[in-house]
């Protein structure tokens, strides 16, 4: 299982997620920068740093 902490990219947020699948991952945690963070353009570079965050979930215990 992968997972990525939102609060590795925006500090203090506690929102977090896990997936099987990495580009799930960025999808929700696109969704989640718009809807909560209210990005409106999400480039290139933030979805390199949301991938660079991701990690397994055994390395994060």
């Amino acid at each position: 299982m992968r997972l990525f902490e939102c609060g590795s990219l925006v500090p203090g947020c506690p929102w977090h997620t896990r997936a099987d699948e990495d580009a799930e991952i960025v999808r929700r945690a696109v969704e989640h920068m718009r809807e909560t963070h209210g990005e409106t353009v999400i480039r290139e570079n933030m979805i390199e740093n949301i991938k660079a965050r991701i990690v397994d979930e055994t390395e994060a215990a």
